[in-house]
């Protein structure tokens, strides 16, 4: 516990403010990383069940808080916190904090290949197991990879890319990647935002499945919250943004109503979750720390005693 800490967690004072953590409450850190979070939980004296599907993740965190009876180290993905809180008899809980997205961790070790600021293998897998991007891009048609480079990467010129991908094949390395999509996009030099940044971003969504896991893990969320329970998530980009707001406002109730253009939808569940409070977004002071909050934005919700929804929004 003496190490000092390799990686800061963006909006921490805030997230914590958020979570109003009470000692002796049991909380879960979905998103572990290098235990920023877990830690200031600890430090306020509450139990924490932290999740990381990243096994490197887990062994720093067994080494970091060897030893610490307050806390739960699973290796899992966040869509799977119900079973595994329930295995442990830890739930439900008073607080759920996700940080979504890849980790400073994992964006700096160029073995890893999520990263085309160093030459590595083209993997991309938070888990190491499954499909990775290399196996994505030699595979994958055409019109597949530019779906992907469109819908997770908002990239306005995905066939271009997907076109010079495909002719490029085989690709094993970042770099070469990000040499092909920089010679398609017509990259230059002087260039604020390097072209390949929304490929890159794609492609490690969809080989991840992190939009379909957010959605899932907020469920997850939902259903071991404890009446009064705090959500605390933070996002990295306006997708994953959006997919959080967008459950926060149904599960509150604060979608808008029927219009004669859009009919009122079948009668919904009681409210899961109050009206969220007003997203929050880094200061000057912590992104000229921490860069990596400029893009942050934390969105906190307290659970109602009404039961979770089902995939349909009723009870």
């Amino acid at each position: 516990m003496s190490d000092p800490q390799p990686h800061i967690p963006v909006l921490l004072d805030e997230v914590i403010d958020g979570l109003a953590i009470v000692p002796g409450e049991r909380h879960v850190d979905a998103t572990f990383g290098a235990g920023g979070y877990t830690q200031a939980i600890l430090e306020r004296g509450a139990e924490v069940a932290a999740l990381d599907r990243d096994p490197t993740a887990i062994e720093g965190g067994l080494l970091r808080f060897a030893g610490n009876e307050r806390l739960i180290l699973i290796e899992a993905q966040f869509s799977a916190m119900e079973s595994e809180l329930e295995a442990r008899g830890f739930a439900p809980v008073d607080g759920v904090t996700m940080d979504i997205g890849v980790s400073s961790m994992q964006l700096d070790q160029a073995e890893r290949g999520f990263s085309f600021q160093s030459d590595g293998p083209l993997d991309m897998r938070m888990s190491g197991e499954g499909m990775s991007a290399a196996d994505f891009v030699n595979e994958a048609e055409e019109g597949e990879i530019a779906d992907v480079l469109y819908q997770y990467g908002e990239e306005p010129r995905s066939r271009r890319v997907a076109r010079a991908i495909v002719e490029a094949r085989p690709l094993t390395r970042t770099g070469e990647l990000a040499h092909v999509i920089r010679k398609a996009l017509g990259h230059k030099p002087h260039d604020k935002k390097d072209p390949a940044t929304r490929a890159f971003q794609a492609i490690r969504i969809h080989v991840n499945r992190e939009l379909d896991e957010l959605a899932e893990g907020l469920e997850a969320a939902e259903r071991v919250l404890a009446p009064g329970g705090r959500l605390a998530v933070v996002t990295f980009h306006s997708l994953e943004d959006r997919l959080v707001k967008r459950f926060l406002r149904e599960r509150s109730g604060s979608e808008p109503a029927g219009s004669r253009h859009r009919p009122m939808a079948a009668a919904k569940a009681a409210p899961s979750f109050e009206s969220p409070a007003k997203a929050v977004r880094a200061g000057e002071a912590e992104i000229a720390r921490n860069p990596r909050a400029r893009s942050a934005t934390l969105r906190v919700a307290r659970r109602t005693a009404a039961a979770p929804w089902n995939s349909e929004g009723v009870v």
